[in-house]
């Protein structure tokens, strides 16, 4: 693409999704199932309660117990804090770039096209793979948290595990360890603040992206630091991080700390509705990780990165094939079956914090890249829907935040004595993530996209470009339209961040 050109006029990614689709019919006996596309309906707060409903589950419920009885009241709020940070600049690299360009395969795409297609082929199954992870934790959990009835608890584990499989397919001191306590639980606090970034997921589908991805965007990530930050905060003043029935290494079923801190006040009755509530919780959950990670292998399969079979949808326009492929391999959860569920949580929950932390430095890394094939092709900035805060400091700090991160995370397994299965558990997805992406470039032979060549244009709504006119002036921070809305009582923020 030669600096200056002009905007061809493009509204189809490589998912297939097109605007014309809203309100289209199944498809035609015809239709390709491998290329037909996806739906474009999805509003700002259809996006913002898949990526909340994929956030809010066992990690906020029962991983907290985990992290409160690693690293202690004090050590989980640094830890979630300090991720909270990570994960707004984060948010805000992402939003610039899916709003400029909502397409499905978002920043695996965009890993492709803005910086070199064996990182794409590699982020894309390090993401599949965390989601399908999360996926076996919210298997696990939930198998966990159940079994706090006494008549669920007759009924063994794998049966709920297979239970809830089922579902699933069918509906789609201050310190407890000093700074080792806190290093373990960024992990902890990576994998479950993991799914914000489903937004730009999401983004290929939306009706309007320019108006509802910076909204979601602003509110998901308010509304996700208020609900974590806030739970550690209160679960640190009602429980001591040593109490015996938080989940642990040693714990073959446990409960949630809030339903621990009402079974000990003696509120039986509200404890036993909480974890109903939190059962709900996780299978709203595991609904949004099965989206996620279905649409994530699609992407791979319909651009060569996955077995085609992989990109086959129903005449819904369902991908039923990526579905059940997911699925199936959320089946590690039966591991739990045969250890203790603790450890097996604590396994899961880590290997899935260091590709969410891989995720977020890629997605920091595309964002400064997507920056320079602007520059190089000379497109004003005034042309951004949405522009990140604080570019580029915020984007390189959440960079190196990240890559520090992926290391400092697992340096507990080097303490004396050594833990060899600690160090394979907290580092074993960096060669693997290695090996996909040279493997790749050395098979495909690709190579690095110069900004000057960078594709800016593929995906980008231009169909909405005179519809949207006054929705862009008033996304775009600092304009006057942004700074009069912004002019309104406190109650009515507090009711936005809130209810939306």
């Amino acid at each position: 693409m030669a600096a200056g050109k002009e905007s061809p006029t493009i509204v189809k990614d490589d998912m297939g999704s097109s605007p014309d689709r809203d309100g289209a019919p199944p498809l035609d006996d015809g239709e390709v199932p491998y290329s037909a596309p996806l739906h474009r309906k999805l509003k700002s707060r259809h996006i913002q309660m898949i990526a909340i409903g994929g956030i809010i589950g066992p990690g906020l419920f029962v991983g907290s117990g985990n992290a409160l009885h690693l690293a202690g009241p004090a050590g989980i709020l640094i830890s979630f804090s300090l991720v909270g940070i990570i994960v707004f600049f984060v948010m805000q690299s992402l939003g610039e770039v899916a709003t400029m360009i909502p397409v499905s395969g978002s920043f695996t795409e965009y890993a492709s096209r803005f910086v070199d297609d064996s990182l794409s082929f590699a982020l894309g199954w390090a993401y599949w793979y965390l989601w399908v992870t999360v996926l076996a934790n919210e298997y696990n959990a939930i198998s966990l948290v159940i079994r706090y009835w006494a008549g669920a608890a007759v009924v063994p584990q794998w049966a709920w595990i297979i239970i809830f499989w089922v579902i699933f397919v069918g509906f789609t001191g201050a310190f407890a360890d000093s700074i080792n306590g806190v290093a373990r639980t960024f992990v902890i606090a990576g994998t479950l603040y993991a799914g914000t970034e489903m937004v730009g997921i999401t983004a290929g589908e939306a009706g309007n992206p320019r108006r509802a991805v910076p909204r979601a965007i602003r509110q998901v990530f308010w509304r996700i630091l208020i609900f974590y930050v806030g739970t550690m905060f209160f679960i640190g003043i009602l429980l001591p991080w040593n109490d015996p029935d938080l989940l642990s290494a040693g714990a073959r079923t446990a409960a949630s700390p809030l339903t621990i801190a009402l079974s000990h006040a003696g509120i039986n009755a509200a404890a036993s509705l909480i974890n109903a509530v939190i059962v709900i919780a996780v299978i709203s959950a595991g609904n949004s990780s099965l989206y996620v990670a279905s649409r994530t292998i699609l992407f791979m399969a319909r651009n060569g990165k996955a077995p085609k079979l992989l990109g086959k949808v129903n005449r819904a326009g369902v991908p039923w094939v990526a579905l059940l492929f997911s699925n199936l391999f959320a089946c590690i959860a039966f591991l739990a079956v045969s250890d203790s569920a603790g450890t097996v949580y604590e396994a899961l929950i880590t290997l899935s914090g260091v590709a969410t932390f891989i995720v977020w430095a890629t997605i920091c890394l595309v964002h400064i890249r997507f920056r320079a094939g602007l520059a190089a092709q000379s497109q004003p900035l005034s042309a951004l829907p949405f522009t990140a805060l604080w570019y580029p400091y915020g984007t390189y700090l959440a960079l190196a935040a990240n890559v520090f991160l992926i290391f400092f995370q697992g340096y507990t397994a080097f303490l004396n004595p050594f833990s060899a299965k600690d160090f394979v558990i907290n580092y074993i997805l960096l060669p693997v993530f290695v090996i996909l992406l040279v493997g790749y470039k050395v098979w495909k032979k690709t190579k690095w996209v110069k900004a000057a060549e960078m594709d800016i244009w593929t995906g980008r709504r231009t169909d909405l470009d005179e519809k949207n006119r006054d929705d862009v002036e008033e996304l775009r921070g600092g304009e006057d339209a942004e700074r009069k809305k912004q002019k309104k009582g406190w109650v009515k923020k507090v009711k936005n961040v809130v209810i939306g």
